[in-house]
């Protein structure tokens, strides 16, 4: 099996000819990753990937998700269970089960990012089945032992520039503290301030008060930073010194997965919900507003520290409780929701939309609002960008659907470029050569029909998959 040089490209002929054309001007560019889930440990550490299960299958949710909607169940994949109930732990009994239902994924993005891996990572050009798993799993074994394959060989083999990984204010950041100290290429080290691999602030799991273990979570919080959180404000003080360990540590971005888009300005009612939620006194209206009201929180401590904001709602999370009480979180259990961005955001846009040091990149799981609000807030106001097509639309008909729906009224220049938000670090050149010749061929059709010249849609190829999210995500400055 070999990967088609014309994947994803037109079928008419004319019109394939020019997206190959303004693919060729994109393939040799650097790797901007500036959102996504990697362990930073694993390039600090740099050890040697695990068994090819263990790397592959167990920990990507993507693929768990689909098989587990076909009868095969976490433990089978060898998922850790949370109540420490036995599960898989052979990685060629999971590979073979893997190999076994890979028909499942037949047309669907997560086959074409494996394949790719397998074939120009790894360098097997077979398909995967039964009958292949264990070849499959032997040459991948080998590799895995090679130094070739580390962490950090891979990472420069595949033209990364920059790596952003994903903390929360309460996580470590010793592995980045690590990477601060290693010498790359180029004058630059792996982490740090201008590093290779960078964090990002995600506050979640400490503005949600009825997520489990909050409260222990605030006083950690107050441990980490020496800031009393007993009170509203010692909580905002200790979150700013916080962002400024993280900022120490390459940061350029936070990053908030709220449920919905929803914000409030109203500083006296944050401090009131935060009382009472420290006391656990607060309601369920109140622990669902605090969310809302700590966005424009964060928003002005934006405005402050020039962290620019992303905004990732409308996940309902753990919607499948037994998949979430027998395996807990982020193992495939999320169910997007309809999501209003027009007058849920209007507060925080009031007070900071206009703002010159003010920047926010908007995601969405809801497609039917991509021309409706989101490129019309992206054409209204100067501080507001559109996000690449993320996790349930990161597939090329969802990237498509972006183009042709924001396009008219954002334009190129108002959407922030691709992020491969992922965990699985081998699938990232992978997803960036997909969203490259998604927007090849989109541009390649503007130009069939002369709505772009050539050189306008090479330009803009080039901006789009490197230039426009270094920019962006205030990655030039570093």
């Amino acid at each position: 099996m070999s990967l088609h040089p014309d994947r994803l490209f037109p079928v008419d002929e004319r019109t394939r000819a020019i997206a190959r054309e303004l693919h060729q001007r994109t393939t040799d560019l650097p790797l901007v990753s500036p959102h996504g889930h990697v362990d930073p440990r694993l390039m600090s550490e740099n050890r040697p990937f695990p068994d090819p299960a263990r790397l592959f299958v167990v920990p990507d949710h993507y693929l768990t998700r689909m098989l587990f909607s076909q009868g095969v169940t976490p433990d089978e994949l060898g998922v850790p269970s949370v109540k420490g109930e036995p599960s898989e732990v052979d990685g060629r009994t999971i590979w073979r089960r893997f190999a076994e239902h890979y028909h499942l994924f037949r047309g669907t993005p997560s086959k074409m990012w494996l394949d790719y891996t397998f074939a120009e990572v790894f360098g097997i050009y077979k398909e995967l089945g039964a009958d292949t798993a264990d070849e499959f799993y032997d040459h991948l074994s080998t590799r895995l032992t090679e130094p070739a394959y580390r962490p950090r060989a891979l990472f420069d083999r595949f033209n990364i520039e920059v790596l952003a990984t994903t903390e929360s204010p309460v996580d470590s950041l010793d592995a980045h503290a690590a990477l601060a100290g290693m010498p790359s290429a180029a004058g630059r080290t792996w982490g740090g301030r201008g590093g290779k691999v960078v964090t990002t602030f995600r506050p979640d799991n400490m503005i949600e008060p009825g997520w489990p273990g909050w409260a222990d979570r605030v006083e950690r919080l107050a441990a980490i930073t020496g800031q009393d959180t007993a009170t509203f404000d010692g909580f905002l003080a200790a979150l700013r010194a916080r962002r400024q360990d993280f900022i120490a540590a390459g940061a350029t971005c936070t990053d908030h997965g709220n449920l919905t888009a929803e914000t409030e300005d109203d500083p006296k009612a944050a401090a009131e919900i935060y009382a009472k939620a420290l006391k656990g006194e607060a309601d369920e209206a109140e622990i669902l507003r605090f969310p809302a009201l700590m966005l424009t929180e964060f928003a002005r401590m934006s405005v402050e520290d020039g962290l620019v904001m992303q905004l990732h709602p409308g996940s309902n999370r753990n919607h499948n409780r037994w998949l979430h009480e027998g395996w807990g979180r982020d193992v495939g259990g999320d169910i997007p929701n309809a999501t209003e961005y027009t007058r849920g955001l209007k507060p925080l846009l009031d007070a900071f939309g206009n703002n010159p040091r003010f920047r926010i990149v908007l995601y969405t799981l809801d497609e039917t609002v991509f021309s409706r609000e989101l490129a019309p807030l992206a054409g209204g106001y100067a501080s507001v960008f559109l996000g690449a097509p993320w996790w349930f639309l990161d597939s090329p008909e969802g990237m498509r659907r972006f183009r042709e729906a924001v396009h008219e009224t954002a334009g190129f220049y108002n959407t922030a470029g691709f992020v491969d938000d992922t965990r699985a670090f081998c699938s990232i050149p992978a997803r960036h050569d997909v969203a490259r010749r998604v927007d090849a061929a989109y541009l390649a059709r503007l130009v069939a029909e002369h709505r772009m010249t050539e050189d306008e849609a090479a330009e803009v190829a080039v901006d789009l998959a490197y230039k426009i999210p270094r920019r962006i995500y205030g990655l030039e400055a570093q």
